[in-house]
């Protein structure tokens, strides 16, 4: 097991096709607020103190850019730098300060067994203020990755970054790098891609307001309201305009470091043999295309296509 470890997760970086129209869903219909913009990249927080939650890269195709994690201090992103080298992991870039856009710090970057880029950074600023609407988001709560080889991925988490397993189930493991139930779940499937992000709200009231806000702008529930079984947590699933699939949840459970042991698959199947405690939500067709990563990938040829025709004229 490793040493130094990750101690929180930060945010998600995004590859968008276009800036402002992502801006302009994350802002007025999601909920998050502009925090600066340096050339084709903004980064947007929540309602905590994160300096940002959200960054979103303008690019030529719509993807997963990168997932940024927290270290406990420049000594702890140093060791952690060391740690992944002794153990041959890719680095991309090797720990130096980060621009003040950005919010300062200290930070590297690496690579997962199948092509994620993780960034691990410490001392970054903070905002003194926070939102005190309930509906919006406070901080991102969980990515979750389409893999290809589960158990590889998930030793990297633990053995490389630290992280320890909170639940299996026949479908995901649950890693945890927090007190949070979960901040990065690892879904088996035919390829790497991003399946999810999360953002947590404060509470059920908070989560329904938000989903109201949604569908009200023209974006409709896709799987929800519900609860899940592993995470305790309450859900609401929605595409966003990348094809992207982003969850609204609250209510996440705390983990209890002494106590907690992490359930296996015939539990699970046992206990819960649906998604939903409740038993009243099941995903859209729509949303198990987008969490595939078909959507993002339709809306990447149809981009390529109008570029091509214009080419062409």
């Amino acid at each position: 097991m490793t040493e130094a470890r990750v101690t929180a997760l930060r945010g998600v970086e995004l590859n968008v096709l276009d800036l402002n129209e992502s801006a302009d869903f994350y802002q007025k219909v999601w909920g998050l607020e502009f925090v600066a913009r340096e050339g084709g990249v903004m980064y947007l927080r929540g309602g905590g103190t994160e300096h940002h939650i959200l960054t979103l890269h303008e690019a030529p195709r719509a993807s997963l850019h990168s997932i940024d994690f927290a270290a406990q201090d420049a000594r702890a992103v140093d060791a952690l730098h060391a740690q992944v080298c002794a153990l041959g992991v890719e680095v991309i870039a090797a720990p130096k300060v980060r621009s003040a856009v950005a919010g300062g710090g200290y930070a590297f970057s690496l690579r997962t067994p199948e092509g994620q880029i993780l960034s691990i950074s410490a001392e970054v600023g903070r905002h003194e203020t926070v939102f005190k609407d309930s509906s919006k988001p406070m901080k991102l709560s969980h990515i979750v990755l389409n893999v290809e080889d589960i158990d590889k991925q998930n030793r990297f988490f633990c053995e490389t970054l630290g992280f320890r397993l909170s639940d299996s189930t026949e479908r995901m493991d649950f890693v945890r790098c927090s007190s949070d139930h979960h901040s990065i779940a690892l879904a088996r499937g035919h390829g790497a891609g991003l399946n999810h992000m999360a953002y947590e709200v404060p509470n059920f009231d908070g989560l329904m307001r938000g989903a109201g806000r949604m569908k009200h702008s023209g974006f409709d529930v896709e799987w929800g309201v519900g609860r899940h079984g592993p995470g305790n947590n309450i859900f609401s699933y929605f595409v966003e305009p990348n094809g992207f699939v982003t969850e609204y949840t609250a209510e996440v459970e705390q983990i209890d470091e002494a106590t907690h042991m992490a359930g296996t698959p015939e539990y699970w199947a046992k206990k819960m043999p649906m998604p939903d405690r409740w038993g009243m939500a099941l995903p859209s067709q729509r949303l198990r295309e987008a969490m595939s990563g078909k959507l993002t990938e339709e809306r990447n040829l149809r981009c390529e296509d109008i570029i091509s025709r214009k080419m062409a004229s």
